[in-house]
């Protein structure tokens, strides 16, 4: 028989866009060489102009589907996307918790748009208490990463990143990806952290327009490095350097923004010009 590729677990929500969501993580980690077992955590009702409302898939369900597929299939990663309500985060975590050497990503995204500001507090909070210890590599962006670290309003404002890093270091995971930690009018980058400071620090000039799912494809591709056997910041390079692959070649299937073509090697040349020099993710 054909060996198995190397098997990821997500946890994340359907986006019928197919801009992020389970969508962008299964033909991220399939265009790396993954087997994807895909975990719904929330319907969501939106397009490539963002988000209008989500529901949260039952706690009970979200387990069902989770434990009689791990009971079938050995993972080699998991990551966690969207979790869509605390009650779905305590579960993630209780199964994460099942496989303390298997390599975790957690997408930190707090904010979904129109999402109510205790809501966004309380899932901080629950973040802090019971996924992060369990991550190899957290990846927030800044808003994220600044609430992620602090409880006060007034000191999320201008906390700095390489305190907020090491705060969440504390907490338990062994990486820190900031996305978006060099955003400017012209310069966009990331910045990895372990506990004995920075790791790297890439930036980059802007790509023209605005991306639907950069994030979560950063994330995916990083998953997917770390389950073919790449260290932590040999995963970050090849994650990124995907990524603003996937963004060279985005198209516009709607009438919002740009998603990521994660099959970009698929297409014919002629399609789009690389740019002059690579280009991260534009994290939104």
């Amino acid at each position: 028989m054909t060996p198995t590729p190397p098997v990821v677990l997500v946890f994340t929500a359907n986006d019928p866009s197919g801009g992020a969501g389970v969508v962008a993580d299964v033909l991220t980690l399939s265009s790396l060489g993954c087997h994807v077992l895909p975990i719904i955590t929330a319907i969501t009702v939106q397009d490539t102009n963002g988000v209008q409302e989500f529901h949260a898939i039952d706690a009970e369900q979200l387990e069902e589907q989770a434990r009689f597929i791990l009971e079938d299939i050995r993972i080699d990663a998991i990551k966690v996307g969207m979790v869509g309500s605390v009650e779905n985060l305590t579960v993630i975590a209780e199964i994460a918790s099942d496989y303390p050497d298997v390599p975790l990503v957690l997408d930190a995204q707090l904010m979904v748009q129109d999402q109510d500001d205790m809501d966004s507090e309380e899932m901080a909070a629950a973040m802090r208490d019971l996924l992060i210890p369990h991550a190899t590599v957290c990846t927030p962006d800044v808003r994220s990463a600044r609430m992620l670290a602090s409880d006060d309003p007034d000191e999320q404002t201008d906390l700095p990143l390489d305190v907020a890093a090491q705060r969440l270091l504390s907490l338990g995971c062994e990486y820190v990806l900031i996305t978006g930690s060099q955003d400017t009018s012209s310069k966009t980058g990331n910045s990895l952290y372990s506990r004995n400071g920075r790791v790297r620090n890439d930036a980059w000039n802007r790509l023209p327009g605005r991306f639907h799912g950069a994030g979560t494809t950063l994330s995916a591709a990083l998953v997917g490095a770390l389950a073919n056997g790449a260290d932590v910041t040999t995963a970050v390079q090849e994650a990124q350097e995907y990524t603003q692959q996937t963004l060279i070649h985005a198209y516009r299937p709607g009438m919002g923004l740009l998603v990521p073509d994660r099959l970009f090697w698929a297409r014919p040349n002629e399609e789009a010009a690389p740019a002059e020099e690579p280009q991260p993710p534009t994290v939104q």
